[in-house]
């Protein structure tokens, strides 16, 4: 650079009027006079070398001349090169040096026309200022590509035409006609509305539609912006699709007794994620539980995370982890050769009372195996002994007044490329209550420990029901103990889980998947090591916060299967489903259709009395509203 070159310094033009060292003196103009009488205001500033990008070496006759410099020609010109060297394929998307351009479009480079031909340059949609260039001191601009320049334009006609083309949308939105995928992008509102993601939309109140977001789901898949396939449910609650990402890390190194014998992890034939395992020494009831809470610690970014979760959300589409996928493989049960836990050590009386309960941090052997195979092998050696301390706990809870509910349940499953829907009836087998029963005497022994330790700790509890004096039979009875159990309570204060039939009671035993469990486990650990526990307050605001967002979860996985049971018969159109009269509400009966575990009311239906069976067909099924009328064939 020298004395008169022009350069640019940030977003304004400015002259080179001397050198000073290392260091050069530019004037330049900060704000241009104007109509209204304002005067041009110009500053001085020193600046180095590579604060400023050299624009023409000059000489320049003064900055005045080059800022007024005007010739309407260069739009054209600037088009014309642009023709010319997309003539040849050498050139047609080559960088292409600031001074050259000017160049091929003028025939000169003189320094009072720089800024105009640059400005002009920056402005037009044919070239493009390469900026990692520009930060480096250099102009360079690249030829835009035929498809850039129609998407520019096209952008810039829809900004200049911005209340017609909106005007144009909400017709189309109106008479259901959208263009797509042009329109996609205005219904973008539409769909963050619908997902809960905004209060209002801007769009329906235009269309004249009343902004619900069952309005906004109905015509989302009225236009073809969405599938009725689609379950807006985990995402309008808050709910990934995506597992937690925090990672957990290896196991940390610490001492542990080993445990002889083999333990079972029994669960269903879908289950990825085994946290339990159960055996019986001869002596004392283990069970062993996954252990997490060696590496999460309170109030760790894991923990926060897992709190805001609740639960790992079981939707059947798929599963969303409270932890991270890759924590399974080091922390759930039976999937290495030896399994770490943290393992109740639980010994009962003959009529399975709890004697003793000690939780110690072990190294465990572990066999998996579906409720199918612990099924048939029942009868074995190993397995016999835990069937029947779980058949004798179920007497003993029966005699304190538990409450046993069977309704029916079933599996849905969605294939992910075809979103077909499966509904296939949940297989019970004794196996399964043997696993519930043993999970039970867990989590009453885990609520006593704490107790008798004076450990802060979530206890469940539940007040007894007040059943009329006469219930009737089958799936009706069964219905109408569910319509007298009362609300689960969550504390950490120890209360008797009347439903349960217990004293005490806790829930330990999924802490891969339940935050209420995980955190009961840190806290064990903490008393186990020496470390010092959640104070009650906290512990009360932790579990709090965890249950709110396990509520939550459960709501979400409900409207989740309602949504996909509702696709299923849509997708079977000509279905007759057998169901059973299990309530009377005035002249309306209320039916179970247990291949689907749907509920299911019938109007106007005096003569259907309980237990009654009838064949239904569904009509109007209304996936945003989940709605469905049933008539009796």
């Amino acid at each position: 650079m020298t004395k008169n070159s022009l350069v640019l310094y940030k977003s304004f033009l400015a002259v080179v009027i001397d050198r000073d060292g290392d260091k050069y003196l530019i004037r330049f103009c900060t704000q241009a006079a104007t109509s209204t009488g304002k005067k041009a205001v110009y500053s001085e500033q020193k600046v180095r070398e590579k604060d400023v990008v050299l624009l023409h070496d000059g000489p320049c006759s003064s900055l005045e001349n080059a800022l007024s410099f005007s010739d309407t020609r260069i739009p054209s010109q600037i088009q014309e090169t642009y023709e010319l060297l997309q003539s040849d394929d050498s050139t047609a998307t080559a960088p292409i040096a600031f001074s050259e351009l000017s160049e091929y479009a003028r025939g000169t480079f003189s320094a009072d026309e720089a800024w105009a031909f640059y400005s002009a340059l920056c402005d037009d949609v044919h070239f493009a200022l390469s900026q990692d260039d520009f930060k480096n001191g250099r102009l360079i601009f690249i030829p835009r590509s035929q498809s850039e320049i129609e998407a520019i334009n096209k952008k810039q006609f829809e900004k200049e035409h911005e209340d017609e083309i909106r005007a144009a949308f909400i017709q189309r939105l109106k008479n259901r006609t959208l263009n797509l995928p042009d329109d996609a992008k205005f219904m973008g509102e539409v769909e963050a509305f619908a997902l809960c993601r905004t209060e209002k939309c801007r769009a329906l109140k235009e269309a004249g539609i009343s902004q619900t977001v069952e309005n906004a789901h109905k015509i989302l898949i009225e236009t073809g912006i969405w599938d009725m396939t689609k379950n807006p449910y985990p995402t309008r609650f808050g709910f990934s699709f995506e597992s937690a990402k925090e990672q957990l890390g290896a196991m940390p190194d610490e001492k542990r007794i080993d445990v002889g014998g083999t333990a079972y992890a029994i669960d269903s034939e879908h289950s990825a994620d085994p946290d339990d395992a159960v055996a019986f020494d001869g002596e004392y009831l283990w069970v062993h539980i996954a252990d997490p809470a060696s590496s999460v610690m309170p109030d760790s970014v894991i923990d926060v995370a897992a709190r805001n979760r609740g639960t790992t959300l079981y939707i059947p589409e798929g599963t969303s982890r409270m932890l991270c996928e890759s924590s399974l493989e080091e922390y759930a049960l039976g999937l290495k050769s030896d399994s770490c836990a943290l393992s109740f050590r639980i010994k009962l009386d003959s009529d399975s009372q709890i004697e003793e309960c000690v939780v110690l941090k072990t190294r465990v052997q572990v066999n998996r195996l579906t409720y199918r195979q612990a099924e048939e092998q029942k009868d074995s050696a190993e397995l016999r002994p835990l069937f029947e301390i779980a058949r004798k706990n179920k007497a003993r809870r029966e005699a304190n007044g538990a409450v046993t509910i069977q309704m029916p349940e079933v599996d849905i499953s969605v294939d992910k490329e075809t979103k077909k829907v499966s509904v296939q009836p949940e297989v019970r087998y004794e196996s399964n209550d043997m696993i519930a029963e043993l999970m039970i005497i867990a989590g009453e022994g885990a609520a006593r420990f704490a107790f008798k330790n004076q450990i802060p700790f979530m206890y469940v509890s539940q007040e007894a029901p007040e059943f009329p004096e006469k219930l009737p039979d089958g799936l009706a009875g069964q219905f109408a103990r569910i319509k007298c159990m009362r609300k689960r309570s969550v504390g950490i204060t120890p209360a008797p889980h009347a439903g349960l039939g217990v004293s005490f009671y806790s829930q330990v035993t999924s802490p891969l998947r339940r935050y209420g469990d995980l955190i009961s486990h840190e806290q064990l650990r903490a008393f186990l090591d020496g470390r010092k526990v959640i104070p009650k307050d906290a512990m009360l605001e932790r579990v709090a916060a965890g249950d709110a967002a396990s509520l939550a979860a459960r709501k979400v996985s409900r409207l989740s299967e309602t949504h996909w049971k509702l696709v299923y018969l849509l997708q079977n159109p000509q279905m007759r489903l057998e169901a059973v009269c299990i309530d009377r509400r005035g002249n309306d009966a209320l039916f179970l259709i247990p291949s689907l575990d749907m509920q299911a009311t019938v109007r106007n239906a005096p003569d259907v009395s309980l237990n009654d069976s009838a064949i239904l067909l569904a009509k109007n099924i209304d996936i945003t509203e989940q709605s469905v009328d049933f008539v009796r064939e």
